[in-house]
């Protein structure tokens, strides 16, 4: 498999960007979206020049560190599927690809591919801690929780921060984001008793970081690889 790739190259947050084309051949089916990025920066390597720089960490689906638009799809258009998961069959059909990074004020580049994601670290550091006093790991039923309360909790923790709603979202809103680790504690027993508190801090952090409101676009629900719904932003919103 043979394909063009046109690539946002950028020296820092500072610098102009623009895309560079390249080429790259003989590429097998089987071979992932960042492997091929890969070969493509061995080629860079042997001919002296930079290479690209994209981030990636545990190129399973997990960690959220992989971020590239794809022909305008943040990770893709295959749903539920991060970029790393993504393998060249997929684009078995299609001979350009257009890869970037993020687009948002507040997820300013880096380099190349490769974005500032801090302004997620300073929101959640924004919501503090969880007072309960826990001590010795409890008995698993001391503290029995609503089922439908866990399976929601269960889900809004699979979130993997990666930033695909705030990429793809028109006001580059992190409300997706934001809700989902509001939710994660507030619909268990031990995040109740900062509930309140701990979602003033964090949506009033999100704006301070320059995230742009929900206008309910549904577009990060669309693209999110963990399918996290959007449901999220309404019962965080129903406690500002």
């Amino acid at each position: 498999m043979n394909f063009i790739l046109h690539i946002w190259r950028q020296k820092n947050a500072d610098s102009k960007g623009d895309f560079v084309t390249y080429q790259v051949s003989d590429i097998d089916s089987d071979t992932s979206f960042l492997e091929m990025l890969d070969q493509l920066n061995e080629q860079l390597i042997e001919k002296g020049e930079d290479c690209v720089v994209f981030d990636y960490d545990c190129r399973e689906g997990i960690c959220g560190a992989c971020s590239l638009v794809i022909n305008g799809y943040p990770h893709g258009e295959k749903n539920a599927t991060s970029t790393c998961q993504l393998y060249m069959r997929d684009y078995a059909n299609q001979t350009e690809l257009w890869i970037e990074p993020w687009r948002a004020r507040s997820f300013p580049v880096i380099k190349d591919l490769t974005v500032d994601r801090s302004a997620f670290d300073r929101i959640i550091q924004a919501g503090g801690f969880i007072s309960a006093s826990t001590g010795s790991a409890p008995e698993a039923n001391s503290q029995l929780v609503n089922k439908d309360d866990a399976d929601a909790a269960f889900d809004a923790a699979t979130c993997i921060g990666c930033g695909a709603c705030v990429a793809v979202c028109p006001n580059a809103s992190a409300s997706l984001f934001v809700a989902a680790k509001i939710n994660h504690f507030n619909l268990l027993p031990q995040g109740k008793v900062e509930s309140k508190g701990r979602t003033i801090k964090m949506t009033s952090q999100m704006e301070q970081e320059g995230f742009g409101s929900c206008s309910n676009h549904r577009h990060c629900e669309a693209v999110c690889p963990q399918e996290i719904s959007i449901s999220n932003i309404t019962v965080m919103n129903s406690l500002c």
